[in-house]
């Protein structure tokens, strides 16, 4: 494998700078968009923020869909390391943590649309273009899309908090390159 792939693309040893970014960018939005979201939803209507804090959310919202869809299709196109050493019971909750949090970050986005559109009004994105509602006036799929969204960016942040404790396990108690291969690539 020539070098500059070897250097944007994982190896069976490290991860490429293409899978870290994506990975850090994923955290950052993740991580945000809880943040804005929970903030948002105590603006009261008249607070000046009010509408321009949602906006933002929802564009953020399909950026990071956007990114997780290409984090999962770059790791089905450009595996992953192969694992470190590990007891199994670690590696299959490592697998299944892994699985679900791509499941969030591909139906949250997805059940915040759904909230955001349910009006049958397009989203704006950016102020570039729109997408337009597939679902019209149907207050039955609002209220189960916000179930999905709220609940599961709940999960979420326990997920993100798992796979963060799990990594500083692996670097301070068992003191492994895991944590050290997604910042450094080594």
């Amino acid at each position: 494998m020539r070098e500059g792939s070897r250097l944007l693309g994982n190896t069976r040893q490290r991860y490429g700078i293409g899978a870290r970014l994506l990975h850090w960018s994923m955290a950052v939005l993740v991580l945000g968009l809880i943040g804005l979201g929970w903030w948002m939803v105590g603006l009261s209507y008249y607070d000046p923020w009010y509408h321009d804090a949602s906006s933002l959310h929802e564009e953020l919202g399909v950026v990071t869909w956007v990114v997780g869809l290409a984090f999962a299709l770059g790791n089905l196109v450009n595996r992953p390391p192969d694992s470190l050493p590990m007891p199994w019971r670690e590696r299959a909750a490592a697998v299944a943590a892994h699985k679900l949090l791509y499941l969030a970050v591909i139906v949250l986005p997805i059940a915040g649309y759904l909230i955001t559109t349910a009006d049958g009004n397009p989203l704006d994105l950016f102020g570039l273009f729109s997408v337009p509602a597939v679902v019209e006036g149907n207050e039955t799929v609002r209220e189960i899309a916000t179930a999905i969204h709220t609940y599961g960016a709940y999960g979420l942040l326990g997920l993100v908090g798992v796979h963060a404790a799990a990594a500083l396990k692996h670097h301070f108690i068992d003191r492994d390159r895991t944590l050290i291969r997604m910042i450094r690539g080594r």
